[in-house]
């Protein structure tokens, strides 16, 4: 039997395009002579679909492209990821579902039990969990099918009651086939690895593991399919970050002569690696433009670019992304510019060959200052002057994104949003946030990773002590501890969710902790007006952090 894994890229809610590529897909398998494709967790539909499930338009069209879908099955299997309606009255009205195609019709339907509801998934708000499970019979073989986060329950402390997979295996199931849709983060690869190996050496059976690939919004699905016999050895293992199919035939994957393969030792990181995984973190970065321009209808970026590491990461990635021809950089200096950082935003849009303008916003100052002046009643230069500075430049890049259907990138790294060291409505401002994940350090190794075979990002912009620039001498130094220091400090706050004693206990500064976690809650409510960010790490801002803004702890 020849299985093959259809890795794609969907749209969500796109359904005439999701389903010309499904089809694409079993056109091609058919061509490789296989026997059964797979694709991945709701595909039909994309995911995650969220709250357009509580349209029954939308589960209508999602019923028709089975239908569509399941007219070019005859002579192949066909495994789809598509909600399904729950016929019971009691609990919720659909299933996150697997349907097994073939024939023309469909032969069955398989539910999802394990529906995770933490960090940016929210699956038990629209669906019931499965209450049978059974094989799929299918040309003599016996297929037991899991959806995603139904492989996920095992270890020491599992966060379900059940594992599907222990119902299954009492029917004596010759393959496990797992459709997923399972985000990137920069420690998950290995993580997803580690899962699927615990899988096959428990149940002692081989496993496909279809994921899928693309960016919806702030999530980054890198793909990254596998294939493992039944002795855990990885036989097969596609791309990360791009669509791909390939698969063996089942038999391949059984028998006495495979090499035993032991337990995995991975151990989830403890500590903030700057450079760990930074060729990936960039490449989730460029797919999360890419796909966010492209899904949108989108062709045009514009930044503003100030000579700085934020900025000029951005840039590079954003044309990577989109071409340097779709990327306007805009070079705002004020009274407190440095000569040199604009000298070096030049050069970086030079190396690049992005198109650039320099406004300088001294006049638009001046003028500022002298409407507010009656009304500042002379009080002493602070963070309402700096602060105008901001928002001017923010309203230059959103009269120009409008006048030329430019989309604004947001240039703010993830330890600047942690803190709260940026302005609502100035150099917060933007469709899409690139850097909003990426701690400032290892903002500093995805530039030696841009500069890796030649210098684009010059390297006194890497060199340079960080500065806004927004009074006389200003370094991030002055408001912000050492940034080697504050994002370890940051990580083990955010991501690892430690308090203040577990950080304290690490080494850090008692005080320093307590100042830094105080930030980091009271500035919630500028990250509650924030763009979208483009996830790369285990925890970032937006959908998958739930935090209130008015609220006592650790503030």
């Amino acid at each position: 039997m020849n299985i093959i894994l259809a890795q794609q890229n969907y749209h969500i809610g796109n359904f005439e395009k999701n389903i010309a590529k499904i089809i694409e897909g079993i056109n091609a398998a058919k061509a490789q002579g296989a026997d059964l494709v797979v694709f991945s967790e709701l595909c039909v539909c994309g995911y995650p679909p969220r709250d357009f499930l509580e349209f029954e338009d939308f589960i209508a069209q999602s019923y028709h492209a089975i239908d569509v879908i399941k007219a070019h099955t005859k002579d192949i299997a066909v495994l789809v990821g598509a909600p399904a309606r729950n016929p019971q009255r009691e609990g919720k009205d659909l299933f996150n579902a697997a349907w097994f195609l073939y024939e023309g019709e469909v032969k069955q339907v398989v539910h999802k039990t394990l529906l995770p509801t933490y960090d940016v998934f929210d699956e038990y708000r629209y669906f019931e969990p499965a209450y049978e499970w059974n094989i799929i019979p299918f040309k003599g073989k016996k297929l037991a099918v899991t959806i995603c986060e139904d492989i996920w329950n095992l270890g020491d402390n599992p966060l379900y009651r059940i594992c599907p997979m222990d119902q299954l295996i009492a029917q004596e199931p010759d393959v496990m086939i797992n459709i997923s849709a399972s985000p990137f983060d920069y420690d998950h690869d290995e993580d997803r690895k580690e899962i699927i190996l615990a899988n096959v050496l428990k149940y002692k059976i081989p496993m496909y593991y279809c994921n899928t690939v693309g960016s919806q919004t702030e999530i980054v699905f890198d793909g990254g399919s596998l294939i493992y016999d039944a002795k855990g050895n990885i036989v097969k293992e596609l791309p990360y970050f791009e669509e791909a199919m390939g698969g063996v035939a089942l038999e391949m994957l059984t028998g006495s002569d495979l090499q035993p393969v032991a337990p995995t030792d991975f151990t989830p990181l403890t500590e903030l690696v700057f450079d760990h995984n930074i060729d990936r973190i960039y490449d989730a970065l460029v797919m999360g433009i890419r796909d966010y321009f492209g899904k949108m209808g989108f062709t045009k970026a514009i930044l503003g670019s100030s000579g700085g590491i934020d900025s000029a990461v951005t840039l590079a990635i954003a044309c990577d992304a989109l071409g340097k021809e779709n990327v306007r950089a805009i070079l705002m200096p004020s009274p407190y510019s440095t000569s040199h950082s604009v000298d070096d935003a030049v050069a970086l849009s030079e190396n690049l060959g992005n198109p650039y303008d320099i406004i300088r916003i001294n006049d638009i100052y001046e003028a500022f200052l002298a409407t507010l002046d009656p009304y500042f009643k002379g009080l002493p230069f602070n963070v309402a002057e700096e602060n105008t500075q901001s928002r001017i430049r923010g309203n230059l890049l959103m009269g120009l994104s409008n006048k030329f259907g430019y989309i604004l990138l947001n240039t703010s790294n993830k330890s600047e949003l942690s803190t709260g060291y940026g302005t609502l409505y100035g150099d917060m401002a933007g469709g899409l946030s690139v850097l909003g994940d990426v701690y400032k350090m290892q903002v500093y190794s995805l530039a030696r990773y841009i500069n890796r075979q030649q210098e684009i990002i010059p390297v006194n912009i890497i060199d340079k002590a960080p500065s806004a620039e927004l009074r006389p001498d200003q370094k991030d130094s002055d408001s912000l501890p050492d940034y080697a220091i504050l994002d370890k400090i940051l990580y083990q706050y955010i991501e690892r969710r430690q308090g203040p004693r577990e950080i304290v206990a690490k080494g850090f500064d008692s005080a320093l902790v307590s100042r830094t976690l105080k930030m980091v809650n009271t500035n919630e409510y500028k990250r509650n007006q924030f763009c979208p960010i483009i996830r790369v790490s285990s925890k970032a801002f937006g959908v998958g952090r739930r935090v209130p803004i008015v609220g006592k702890y650790l503030s």
